[in-house]
C-alpha cells in the first residue's frame, strides 16, 4: 500500500479515483433525501435546515474514516472491527442483515410506486414491479460487478444533481405557496422528536454505509489503485454532493408544499406521488416528467447500491468468521440475490406496514449511529501514517456528543421519563 501514497496527485488522477464516493452518494439520496428531507421542508419550511446541515457535518468524520482507514491499511472497516473483537463483527452482521432486509424492501417498493405513477397505463401490481426492478438491478450487477455499478452510479448522480437543482430553481422563482391564514408549526417539541430522529438516522445515510463504502474503496483499489489524497477527494465529492442535495430537497418541499393547505402524506410511496402532483399544480403540468425522473433516479440509484452494498457488508463478516481468504464473485452474487429476495419477501408479506418499517429502520439507524461512530473513530485514532488533524479530531468528538445526546434524549422520551406530567 505504501506505493499508493507516493503518487503525485493531478486532476486526471483525481477523476480516475472517482467511484466509491459517488456510489455512497447514490445510496444516500433515496429515503433520506427524496422523502425525509422533502417532507421536512413540506412540514416545517426552512426550520430544519440547520439540523440537516449539522447532521451532515457531525457525521462527516465517521464516514470519512472509512476511506481514511482503507486507503491507509488496505483493509476494510469490517476487518478493523474483527481485529478489535469478534463481538463487534457479530453485532455488525446482525444489524446489517436486519437493515438489508428492511431497507431493500423499502427502497424497492418506493421505486415501484414511482414507476406506476410515471406510467399510469401500467396495470402490474406494485409487488410485480418491485420484482422487475430487483431483477434489473441483479442483471446490472451480474453483467459487470463493480464496474457496472460504478458507471451506473455516476450517470445517476450527475443527472440527478442537474435535474434536482433545475427543479428547485424553478420552484424558488415561483416563491412560497403559503396561504395567508397558515399558522407555522414548530418541530422543536418532544412530540416531533421521532420525526427528527428518523430524519437524522438516514442523513446522509445510516453510518453502517461507511463500512460498505470502505468495501467499495477496497474493490476500487484492487481494480484501479489511487493515492490517499485522490481517494479522499473522491469521498469528499460524494459526501458534499449528497449534503448539498439534502438542502436542495428541503427547498423543494418548502417552496412547493409548505403551508399550501394540503396535508403531507407520510408514507414514502404516497408522498412521492403527492410531491409530483404538487409540482404539476404549482409550476405546471410540464414539470411532472422532470420530478418523476428525479424521484426515479433517486430511488433506483439507492436500490441498486443497497443490493450491492449490503451484500458486500454481509459477505465480509461471514468470510472473516469462517476464516476464508476472500469472497468469490459467485458467493457475492448469491448474497446480492439474498438481499434482493429478502427485500421482496418483506414487500409481499408486510406491504401494508412498509411505511412503519421504513421509519423503524431510520430510527434504528440513528440509535446505532454512536456505536459505529465510536468504533470508526477508534480505528483511525492511533493511525501513524495519516494522523488526524486537531480539527478533525475535535469534530469527531463533538459529533460523538451530538449523536449520543440525541440518542439518549430520544430513548428517555420513548420510556416516558421526559413526558409532560398530566
Amino acid at each position: 500500500m505504501a506505493e499508493q501514497h507516493t503518487h503525485s496527485s493531478t486532476w486526471k488522477s483525481k477523476i480516475n479515483a472517482l467511484g466509491p464516493g459517488i456510489m455512497m452518494a447514490s445510496a444516500a439520496v433515496g429515503g433520506s433525501h427524496l422523502i425525509a428531507s422533502t417532507q421536512a421542508g413540506a412540514l416545517y419550511g426552512w426550520q430544519l435546515a440547520l439540523i440537516i446541515i449539522l447532521t451532515n457535518l457531525f457525521k462527516y468524520p465517521f464516514f470519512r474514516f472509512s476511506a481514511h482507514y482503507t486507503l491507509d491499511t488496505g483493509k476494510s472497516l469490517i476487518e478493523g472491527y474483527a481485529e478489535k473483537s469478534r463481538v463487534y463483527l457479530w453485532v455488525f452482521l446482525i444489524l446489517c442483515i436486519a437493515s438489508a432486509t428492511i431497507n431493500a424492501g423499502a427502497v424497492a417498493i418506493v421505486t415501484a410506486a414511482i414507476v406506476k405513477m410515471a406510467i399510469p397505463s401500467l396495470t402490474l401490481d406494485t409487488g410485480i414491479v418491485s420484482t422487475l426492478i430487483m431483477v434489473s438491478c441483479l442483471l446490472i450487477l451480474a453483467s459487470g460487478r463493480y464496474k457496472a455499478l460504478d458507471n451506473v452510479s455516476k450517470i445517476i448522480i450527475v443527472s440527478l444533481t442537474i435535474a434536482t437543482v433545475a427543479a428547485a430553481a424553478v420552484a424558488m422563482s415561483r416563491g412560497m405557496q403559503m396561504k395567508p391564514d397558515f399558522i407555522e408549526p414548530t418541530p422543536w417539541t418532544l412530540a416531533g422528536l421521532g420525526f427528527l430522529i428518523a430524519l437524522m438516522g438516514w442523513m446522509p445515510a445510516p453510518i453502517e454505509i461507511s463500512a460498505i463504502n470502505s468495501l467499495w474503496v477496497t474493490e476500487k483499489q484492487r481494480i484501479n489503485p489511487s493515492s490517499y489524497r485522490d481517494g479522499i477527494f473522491d469521498f469528499n465529492v460524494g459526501y458534499i454532493t449528497s449534503a448539498v442535495l439534502a438542502v436542495v430537497f428541503l427547498a423543494l418541499g418548502a417552496y412547493v408544499q409548505y403551508g399550501n393547505g394540503e396535508a403531507v402524506q407520510m408514507a414514502g410511496g404516497k408522498y412521492v406521488g403527492q410531491l409530483i402532483n404538487m409540482y404539476a399544480v404549482t409550476i405546471g403540468e410540464w414539470s411532472r416528467p422532470l420530478v418523476a425522473f428525479i424521484a426515479f433516479a433517486c430511488m433506483y440509484g439507492t436500490t441498486i447500491t443497497v443490493v450491492d452494498g449490503y451484500a458486500r457488508a454481509i459477505a465480509e463478516p461471514v468470510r472473516l468468521l469462517r476464516g476464508k481468504d476472500k469472497t468469490g464473485n459467485v458467493e457475492l452474487f448469491a448474497w446480492n440475490v439474498w438481499v434482493a429476495g429478502s427485500g421482496l419477501a418483506v414487500i409481499f408479506w408486510f406491504n401494508s406496514a412498509m411505511a412503519e418499517l421504513l421509519k423503524f429502520a431510520m430510527i434504528t439507524a440513528f440509535v446505532a449511529a454512536p456505536v459505529f461512530a465510536w468504533l470508526n473513530y477508534r480505528l483511525v485514532k492511533g493511525d501513524k501514517r495519516h494522523k488526524l488533524t486537531m480539527g478533525m479530531n475535535f469534530l469527531a468528538i463533538i459529533g460523538l456528543i451530538y449523536l449520543t445526546g440525541f440518542t439518549v434524549l430520544f430513548l428517555l422520551n420513548q420510556t416516558g421519563i421526559l413526558a409532560a406530567p398530566k
